[in-house]
């Protein structure tokens, strides 16, 4: 298991930006596809961006162009930059970690999460 904690959320006005942060610990994740999620209130876990162990990256359509993933393997991080945020952003920003080579954009594909970060665009 690898244990993921995020950091970087928190109130922005619409139009600004966020960068997101991931730090895995426990076992290697060099190997593992990792992604990022968010959830609002009431709604289902909605897929942002995965990247995969050598670099190749998948995006969501609700923010395709908006944000860019990251990743940094020997520091074990993963950084997910935001930019041209609107107040439809607003939700908890969750890391993932899939034990796969291959790139995933389905929540259940993923084997271990961090805690979220919240992510608050006003208007």
């Amino acid at each position: 298991q690898v244990q993921l904690e995020e950091s970087g959320g928190g109130l922005v006005q619409a139009g600004g930006s966020l960068s997101l942060s991931c730090v895995a610990s426990g076992r290697s994740f060099r190997m593992d596809t990792m992604g990022w999620f968010r959830q609002a209130p009431g709604k289902a876990r909605e897929f942002i961006a995965s990247i995969a162990w050598n670099g190749g990256k998948s995006y969501g359509v609700s923010m395709k162009g908006r944000v860019i993933v990251s990743r940094d393997n020997d520091v074990s991080t993963v950084v997910l930059r935001m930019n041209n945020l609107r107040p439809e952003d607003t939700a908890i920003y969750f890391c993932a970690a899939r034990r796969s080579l291959f790139l995933g954009t389905v929540a259940s594909e993923y084997d271990d999460w961090g805690q979220g970060t919240q992510v608050t665009v006003s208007s």
